[in-house]
């Protein structure tokens, strides 16, 4: 987008207008290329464009207008230098560990991170030959003490998945960089709306555009933002060859999710947090977790570091998983869906859905206890969620 200044513009501009090239036909809006395959003017111009002599679109399994305008917003929302668009949130993660580690590398990760992502490191890139330490996320001695000579990479979510408990991505940067490590971030609860991590030191940041970018829960895919000599070589360059590629449907649709980006999540944030402090007061909830609440272990953290405290909700219920299936039954507006980041509230039981592949030691170690249910707020009248998860309680 042009600049007149230096100044660099908003978030709201950049969300709406950064990464857009219009075409010769002159149109406002963003426009979809379904296209494979590219023509060129020659062979050697064929030639010159495979070799990277000559940059520009190949083949839309890496290149792609549509998606390229995606990249380039986040990018700039972000505030990184690259991004590569991907099939989806944990392609986006495979892609980053497949792309930036080699066999006999060591990554330490939060333990309270997505259960499939707790599988995939434990399941699959130790088949080839990476093996991952686990440690508690606030605890920054517990991430030093893991780091071992041939760690090469930090991994986490933070605010995590359900529990919402908040990293310290500064002190973890330092830490990182001390140890020449990279630090990884997941930020999808918060997106670069209420969270910039790179801005914090961290080195990469991960998507799944599947939640709050796109916001309605329309399409699936994921995206790797950071400096162009990882994330433009290391991971484009899997990226290219693995082909885990993002439609350009799915672009457009997400494109159009981050021109409303900002809006959508002070929305979330105001509508969690007053559901959070409703929660708080009922009776048969023993415990709510949600970063704008006084009572959670880094609210002070979550006020330095985030914008704002997102739109995730989770709490513990007396009963267990008995009386968390009523309440999650009992919702007549809430969806029971695993899904987040949609403009409808979801609800639902992490234990048996999103964490439910984990093993029971693994899933107390994440303190993903029985009674515990997540609600991701949606957009409706705060006081129909109310009313919806009262009927429940």
């Amino acid at each position: 987008m042009p600049d007149h200044d230096d100044r660099r513009p908003g978030l709201e501009t950049l969300a709406v207008r950064a990464g857009q090239h219009r075409t010769p036909e002159g149109e406002h809006a963003e426009p979809i290329f379904p296209t494979s395959s590219y023509v060129f003017e020659s062979a050697a111009a064929a030639a010159a464009r495979f070799s990277g002599e000559d940059p520009g679109n190949i083949y839309s399994r890496f290149t792609n207008p549509t998606v390229r305008t995606f990249e380039e917003r986040l990018a700039a929302l972000e505030g990184g230098e690259c991004c590569v668009a991907t099939a989806s949130g944990m392609s986006a993660i495979y892609a980053t560990c497949a792309g930036l580690l080699e066999s006999g590398d060591h990554v330490v990760s939060s333990r309270s991170i997505f259960g499939s992502t707790t599988l995939l490191f434990t399941n699959f890139l130790r088949k080839f030959g990476i093996e991952t330490t686990f440690v508690a996320q606030d605890d920054v001695d517990a991430w030093a003490a893991a780091i071992r000579p041939e760690t090469r990479l930090l991994f986490l979510e933070t605010p995590s998945n359900p529990l919402t408990e908040v990293a310290d991505i500064r002190a973890l940067a330092d830490l990182a960089h001390a140890r020449d490590c990279l630090l990884v971030v997941d930020n999808c609860f918060c997106t670069p709306a209420l969270q910039q991590p790179l801005a914090l030191g961290a080195d990469i940041v991960i998507h799944s555009a599947t939640k709050y970018l796109d916001g309605q829960g329309r399409c699936v895919g994921g995206a790797v933002v950071g400096a162009r000599d990882l994330v433009g070589e290391g991971v484009y360059g899997f990226l290219r060859t693995c082909g885990p590629s993002m439609s350009p449907f799915n672009a457009w649709v997400f494109l159009k999710g981050l021109e409303t980006l900002s809006l959508r999540m002070k929305a979330h944030c105001a509508s969690a947090q007053a559901l959070a402090e409703w929660l708080q007061d009922q009776v048969n909830v023993e415990r709510v977790h949600y970063p704008g609440l006084a009572s959670h272990p880094q609210h002070e953290l979550a006020s330095r570091q985030q914008s704002g405290y997102g739109g995730i909700v989770s709490f513990e219920v007396k009963g267990g998983q008995a009386a968390a299936w009523k309440l999650i039954d009992s919702t007549r507006i809430c969806s029971i869906t695993a899904n987040l980041g949609d403009a409808k509230t979801t609800i639902t039981h992490p234990a048996t859905t999103t964490h439910g592949r984990l093993t029971p030691e693994q899933r107390a170690e994440a303190g993903i206890s029985d009674g515990l249910v997540r609600v991701a707020v949606g957009l409706e009248t705060l006081d129909d969620l109310i009313d919806d998860l009262r009927r429940g309680l």
